[in-house]
């Protein structure tokens, strides 16, 4: 694998780069901005008896279950922790690279939703098994179809929420993004990748927390495949190294 190195880093380095095979359409959609989660912060969310009453409305969350022989059992401890930790990173990844975004693009974001969605997207892991969360070690391809169930989960229980729909299909589509034509439009976009620089720099039970230049290093990889957007990408180096430079200061 070649290692990515910031400094010789730039837009247009190489020619063949596809500008994105992210789903199955290669723009940045123009969603119209949508502001109707009247809520200041969606921690409001994060509360048992919400959540049980949410599951209640919607049918959909308890036929899932029963399609993949789950139990309706809230994993409280876990989605507080998502809330403390991976979610609050990920919100705070996406706000950066939105922040160091060109003026052209910065403009097509949507910060509000972005923030709502990346503290919300991984919700649905509430109803997800512990022994498969936490597994220490890689998960059966068995366990692999439960844990992608998340996605849908979070997007069910968020249903009836009063989330906006944008909010709503970035908890949807975070990582299931090939399906039904959905455009994965910026704030999508942005999303994604703060998600997996977020999960390849913290440590999980399964693995160390990697060095912010390894976490760069795979993902120049997946910006060389046309998986990730180079505008995107180049946002985060800058984003990255305006933090390291403050540490340093500080």
């Amino acid at each position: 694998m070649e290692v990515f190195n910031p400094s010789r880093y730039s837009i247009g380095l190489n020619s063949n780069i596809q500008l994105n095979n992210f789903g199955k359409n290669v723009y940045f959609g123009q969603n119209p901005i949508q502001d109707s989660f009247q809520s200041n912060s969606p921690l409001q969310l994060f509360n048992e008896s919400e959540i049980k009453k949410l599951i209640s409305q919607n049918p959909d969350v308890k036929k899932i279950l029963s399609e993949n022989k789950l139990s309706v059992r809230l994993n409280m401890s876990e989605l507080q922790e998502l809330s403390e930790k991976h979610c609050k990173d990920t919100q705070n990844i996406a706000a950066q690279i939105a922040k160091h975004l060109p003026q052209a693009l910065k403009q097509q974001v949507n910060i509000k939703n972005l923030k709502d969605g990346a503290m919300l997207h991984d919700f649905g892991k509430v109803l997800i098994p512990p022994e498969i969360l936490n597994k220490n070690g890689a998960l059966t391809p068995e366990e692999h179809r439960i844990m992608d169930l998340h996605s849908e989960l979070g997007y069910q229980i968020l249903k009836k929420s009063g989330v906006n729909n944008e909010v709503l299909n970035l908890v949807r589509y975070h990582h299931d993004n090939k399906q039904n034509n959905f455009v994965p439009d910026i704030n999508l976009q942005i999303l994604n990748l703060a998600d997996k620089y977020s999960a390849l720099t913290e440590e999980r039970v399964y693995k160390e927390a990697f060095s912010p230049q390894k976490a760069l290093t795979i993902l120049y990889s997946e910006v060389k495949k046309g998986n990730i957007h180079p505008f995107l990408f180049n946002a985060l180096v800058k984003s990255v190294q305006s933090q390291n430079a403050m540490q340093k200061v500080s």
